[in-house]
């Protein structure tokens, strides 16, 4: 029988503790696939993703890994766990505990832990202050004399 992993995220501004996790998903069973989750669903619990959906979803359809790549509608997997006869969920780790109610579904739940540092949270605000210094430095000059 062959085992099929779920790999859930929102693969914002995607980077490589995405990739891993996607890689370690596919290394735990027979057929991955990946949810993509909608801006809709996002914004439910923070704020906008920086890429829409469509091409976050388009990112992870061009990966070697995944089987099939679905739309993520809702946080709560208990009726796509039976509907696709799900054995294994990935997640990151900071959705530790989350979905701990999958196990008593016969999922195995894995928190993938991140890389020190590395997430898309991380990546806007190193954006955004790195801009802002460039921004307040050119904002910083001697006007030049005009004749």
């Amino acid at each position: 029988m062959r085992t099929v992993v779920y790999v859930s995220g929102t693969f914002d501004l995607f980077h490589r503790n995405h990739l891993k996790m996607i890689e370690y998903g596919a290394g735990l069973g027979d057929t991955l696939i990946v949810g993509v989750s909608t801006d809709e669903l996002v914004c439910t619990y923070k704020k906008p993703p920086s890429v829409p959906f469509e091409e976050r979803i388009a990112i992870i359809e061009a990966l070697k890994y995944p089987d099939v790549v679905i739309p993520q509608r809702s946080l709560e997997h208990s009726e796509r766990v039976k509907d696709l006869n799900i054995d294994i969920f990935v997640v990151g780790d900071d959705w530790r505990g989350k979905y701990d109610y999958l196990r008593d579904l016969g999922v195995q739940v894995f928190y993938f832990p991140y890389g020190a540092g590395v997430s898309s949270s991380n990546l806007k605000t190193k954006i955004y202050n790195q801009y802002k210094k460039l921004v307040d430095e050119a904002d910083v000059h001697q006007n030049p004399e005009v004749k």
